[in-house]
């Protein structure tokens, strides 16, 4: 048996895409095999197929990658499961992580999918695993409470778009930065404040922050200083063009050490994937608290142009591919 796959021999920008025929993938102990319905597209996706920064190919092939269909956002309707697996059956409808979610089924472990929210579109549903995760943990790990005054960089993004929804949730006060093109969104996610960063500085307006969730832009470590209250915390999740090599990480790693020193707090955080998590965003979503933004949907075959859009800067929230 065979099935439809966007495969990649090398890495490379989005030219390096195929649409091939390959063998369906056999599941074993824990794992589940997911009749893809819909595919999300995000930054990390990108990362992926381009195999930059370096040290990601030291964890995902060093020449090429070793799983050759691209793809991790995912629903879908469970077609099998494998023998240990008792959270799932034949016919739920799921969403989670499932590397190589390009295609028309993917596996993933039990321990990253959920229950597909009620009110949701399969391509709402993949939408959401990877960036929701993403945001859940900055705030997690920054500590969120009520009634604190909390700035989103790339608030517009895939990430961001979840971090403002979440954090007002959790009872923030909370500004977004993003471009003008981009701002009703980020108020239309309801997002208290915005700032303009063609037009002004987060770090120059005098206003000081308990919480930042720095997501895109590469703000230097002394911006996100001067944007910080005495002992607020801020959570570095990414950042473009930091370096071919290790992209943001030495941002990331400097802010680490620096917080040794201050009384401020500057850390980082490996996003965990977990379906327990997802199960909570499930409930928040399905309580109205946290909606999808999906800016377009490509047909499989479409899967390069998707990446090439996601590239151009212009997506707002987030990108799916149907199948």
């Amino acid at each position: 048996m065979t099935m439809r796959a966007i495969v990649q021999d090398r890495y490379g920008d989005a030219g390096v895409l195929r649409q091939d025929q390959i063998a369906i993938p056999r599941i074993t102990g824990n794992e589940v095999l997911v009749r893809v319905h819909a595919a999300g597209v995000d930054r990390g996706t990108w990362h992926l197929m381009t195999g930059t920064p370096y040290l990601l190919r030291l964890a995902f092939g060093l020449r090429g990658p070793r799983n050759p269909v691209l793809g991790r956002d995912v629903a879908g309707v469970v077609e099998a499961v494998g023998p240990t697996v008792t959270a799932f059956k034949a016919g739920d409808e799921v969403y989670g992580v499932a590397p190589g979610s390009f295609a028309e089924y993917a596996v993933a472990r039990e321990d990253k999918l959920a229950r597909k929210p009620a009110n949701l579109s399969f391509e709402q549903a993949a939408v959401v695993p990877i960036s929701a995760l993403t945001a859940l943990d900055a705030l997690t790990i920054g500590r969120i409470k009520a009634g604190q005054h909390v700035l989103i960089t790339g608030a517009s993004g895939g990430v961001g778009s979840y971090a403002v929804q979440l954090a007002k949730a959790f009872g923030a006060e909370v500004t977004g930065v993003a471009s003008t093109q981009k701002l009703d969104l980020v108020r239309s996610l309801g997002a208290d404040h915005v700032i303009d960063y063609t037009q002004d500085d987060f770090a120059a307006t005098g206003n000081r922050y308990d919480l930042i969730i720095d997501i895109a832009g590469n703000p230097t470590l002394s911006r996100l200083r001067r944007a910080l209250t005495a002992t607020g915390t801020a959570v570095i999740t990414g950042g473009e063009d930091g370096g071919g090599l290790t992209g943001g990480m030495n941002r990331q790693l400097r802010g680490l050490i620096l917080s040794l020193f201050v009384r401020q707090r500057i850390t980082m955080f490996v996003n965990k994937e977990s379906g327990s998590d997802l199960v909570r965003l499930t409930e928040l979503i399905e309580a109205g608290k946290v909606t999808p933004s999906v800016d377009r949907t490509y047909p499989l075959d479409q899967a390069a142009d998707a990446l090439r859009h996601l590239a151009e800067g212009k997506v707002r929230g987030k990108v799916a591919i149907a199948i």
